[in-house]
Parts: C-alpha cells; sequence; structure tokens
C-alpha cells in the first residue's frame, strides 16, 4: 500500500514537471512575438501613441482583473486543471484570428486578456506545485520556467527578427500558428492526477451565486491578508518600491535609446534579449541555491541590489556602448531571482494553508503599481530629463534594498521548512 502511494506521488510529480516545461517550450514562440508587439505593430499598421501607451500600460495593469478567475481555485484544488486549461485557451484564441483582423484595437484587446490570464494562471500553478511537488522541486521549476522564457525568447528574436523582415504579410500568419501551438499545450495538463484529500475542499460547498460577493469577496480577502500577516505586508511593501524603481524608468528609455545612445531597433532588441536571456540562464540556478539557504527577505535584499546596478550601467553606457550590455546582463541576473522570489513568496508564506490568496496578492500589487508609476515617470521625464529618472530607479531600488535588510533582521520573516 505504501509504496503504491511512493508512485503515485512519483507519477505526479513527474506529470507536473513535465506539463510546466512542456508549455513553456511550446509558448516560447508566441512569448517571442508577444514581447516584439508594439514594435511590429507600429511598423505594419502604424500605431498611434495611444495605442502604444495602452499596449505598455495593459502589461501590469490587466492584473488588477486576473484576481478574479485566480479566485476560482481558492481551497479548490480540484479545479486548478480546469483553470489552467481554460485561461491557456482564451488567452490564445482570439489571436488565432489575426489573419483575418487586423484591427489595431482587436489586438491591444487579444494583448490585454492575454496578460490578464497570464498573471491570473500564476496562483494555481503555485497551488499545483504545492500539491504535487516536493519543496525542494518547486523552486526549481520556478528557475527552469524563467529561464526557459528569457533564453528561449532570446535565441528565438533572431529567427522571427529575419523571418519579419523578409516576408511582409508572414508576422499575421506566426502569431496565428504560434497561437494554435499554445493551445494545444494545454494536453500537457489532462493528464496530471492531483495529489490532494478531501479536507483541502474546504470550499466545495457552493454558495448562492451573489454578484456583490463576488466583485468586492478577492479585495476583502486580500485586504484581510496584508492586515493579519505582518510579514507579508513587509514583503509587499519592499517590492513595491523595488518594483516601482524599475517601472519608474520605462518612460525614458525610449528617448534615451534612440535621443543618446542612437541605437537602431535591431541593436536594440538582439542585444537586450541576449544579454538579458544570458544572465537568467547563468543565475537562475545560483538563485535557487541562494533562495534555500537565507530567508526571503534576505534573498529580495539582493534582488533589488542587481536592479539598481541596471540604470546605472544604462547611463554609463552613453560614454561607452558596450555598457549597454552589461546593464541588460545585470538585468538579466535581477530577473531571475526577482522571478523567484516573486513566484515563490506565496508558498514560502502560506506554508501548509491554502496559497491562492498570497499569489493573488502579489499579483494585485503589481496592476496598482503599473497603473501609477509608470504615468509618474512620463510626468517626472520633461523636468529631471532621462537621467533624472533613471536616478530615481537607483534610489527607489536601494531604498527597497535598504527595507528589505533591516526587516531581515527582525523575527518576522517566516520559516522555510524543506521537504
Amino acid at each position: 500500500m505504501q509504496e503504491d502511494l511512493l508512485n503515485d506521488d512519483n507519477n505526479s510529480t513527474r506529470r507536473t514537471q513535465l506539463a510546466f516545461i512542456g508549455m513553456r517550450l511550446m509558448g516560447t514562440p508566441f512569448w517571442c512575438l508577444l514581447s516584439m508587439l508594439a514594435f511590429i505593430l507600429y511598423k505594419k499598421l502604424h500605431l498611434n501613441p495611444l495605442q502604444i501607451t495602452l499596449i505598455v500600460a495593459l502589461k501590469p495593469a490587466s492584473s488588477l482583473l486576473s484576481l478574479y478567475w485566480s479566485q476560482a481555485i481558492y481551497q479548490r484544488p480540484d479545479k486548478i486543471i480546469k483553470n489552467l486549461i481554460g485561461a491557456n485557451f482564451f488567452r490564445h484564441l482570439p489571436f488565432l484570428f489575426i489573419p483575418w483582423i487586423q484591427s489595431p484595437w482587436f489586438i491591444i484587446f487579444a494583448f490585454g486578456l492575454y496578460m490578464m490570464l497570464t498573471r491570473a494562471t500564476i496562483p494555481a500553478w503555485m497551488e499545483l506545485f504545492k500539491y504535487n511537488l516536493p519543496k525542494r522541486k518547486q523552486e526549481e521549476m520556478v528557475g527552469y520556467g524563467t529561464t526557459i522564457d528569457f533564453l528561449g525568447a532570446a535565441v528565438l528574436t533572431i529567427g522571427m527578427g529575419v523571418l519579419l523582415d523578409s516576408y511582409q504579410g508572414v508576422w499575421e500568419w506566426l502569431f496565428s500558428f504560434a497561437a494554435g501551438f499554445g493551445i494545444l499545450s494545454s494536453l500537457f495538463l489532462i493528464s496530471i492526477p492531483m495529489q490532494y484529500t478531501s479536507i483541502s475542499c474546504s470550499g466545495i460547498r457552493q454558495q448562492k451565486f451573489n454578484i456583490k460577493q463576488k466583485i468586492f469577496k478577492p479585495w476583502q480577502q486580500v485586504w484581510q491578508l496584508i492586515a493579519r500577516r505582518r510579514d507579508f505586508t513587509i514583503f509587499q511593501i519592499g517590492f513595491m518600491l523595488g518594483g516601482s524603481g524599475l517601472m519608474i524608468m520605462q518612460p525614458a528609455l525610449p528617448q534615451f535609446f534612440v535621443d543618446i545612445l542612437h541605437l537602431s531597433f535591431t541593436e536594440m532588441g538582439v542585444a537586450i534579449a541576449l544579454c538579458k536571456g544570458i544572465g537568467v540562464a547563468l543565475t537562475s540556478p545560483l538563485w535557487t541555491r541562494l533562495f534555500r539557504r537565507s530567508n526571503i527577505f534576505q534573498l529580495s535584499a539582493l534582488v533589488t541590489i542587481f536592479a539598481a546596478f541596471f540604470p546605472i550601467f544604462l547611463f554609463a553606457s552613453s560614454f561607452h556602448i558596450s555598457l549597454l550590455y552589461f546593464a541588460y546582463a545585470f538585468y538579466g541576473i535581477m530577473q531571475a531571482g526577482s522571478e523567484l522570489s516573486w513566484h515563490m513568496s506565496g508558498l514560502v508564506f502560506a506554508q501548509e494553508s491554502d496559497s491562492s490568496t498570497f499569489s493573488i496578492t502579489n499579483v494585485l500589487t503589481v496592476g496598482m503599481r503599473g497603473c501609477i508609476v509608470p504615468a509618474l515617470g512620463s510626468l517626472l521625464l520633461p523636468f529631471i530629463q532621462p537621467l533624472g529618472v533613471l536616478l530615481s530607479g537607483v534610489l527607489l531600488c536601494l531604498l527597497a534594498s535598504g527595507y528589505f535588510l533591516f526587516n531581515s533582521r527582525s523575527s518576522t520573516f517566516p520559516e522555510k521548512s524543506r521537504g
């Protein structure tokens, strides 16, 4: 009997790992195209400034709606697989029709839907990891996923760029085929067995549908969590400061690249994607080992220190262009650590309880930050110029590091039990 249970656990672990890695690999071509979306649409469909701004803003702001999709799995492990399959299908579906519907507004809507549902799957994946993977495997999977995303995009960017430059109308079909490939990746999820008990489904009793409750309940749960868990509140404040440091710089980057560095689009796309991908790929295993040996506040402090190096090297690249590559290598190093600490924080703080509300809170704060901070950077840009905006990013990142380090000396951070 015990041997049968062990075999079931091993089977569940293998299938979950295969699904996560397989879906990431099959989704890489689409993710690569999506990272070039603003440039492709600007060149092919002649987007106006408002439409470009919307694409930039939708990536973080769509998180504000994602919690409603994520809410369906709260204390419902029996719904996790269906939640992931549904999100993967609907986030790719509109892009299948781009060869026949080439309206910029339709594509902007499709992009917003994709980002919203992508954010919405994070709590489901983290809960799936909690039930089906040993704890040491959980952070490894997050590291592998980040490496695939960034290194895959770095490699494919070159090939995609050649195709887009060589064939005038190929971009619509690339999106359509890549979206179909992404939808097919859901096949990996179908055969995953879920390792949960009936006690886990404490929310399985269905209550009478109440639209007011549906709208406000996720926000109430997030607020209650923040009020109840001081350690998690500290993490959110620190990550808000560090993330704001990176976001506030975004409006200044186009002007800095074009007017100061005089880069071509090819130089920007290939160099940035490649160096960032290399930084992620080389350091993801190191971040995973560090995650196991330190508390999450210490790890996050190191992440935001690397984030502060990014604008410093970026400004220095105005004196020598080679430093631009160092800047994005540091960005990649930071990104690898950031993805790990951000994704795993829900499991770390939740311990054995339901982690979905913790992950939903992470997603929600990203959306709130995305609605405010880039706009603030745009307002500051005419007054303090790109250099001043970059310096603001440095100061916010360093402030985040100091805040994390100060609190890491207290007893407020959660202990990680490693299986």
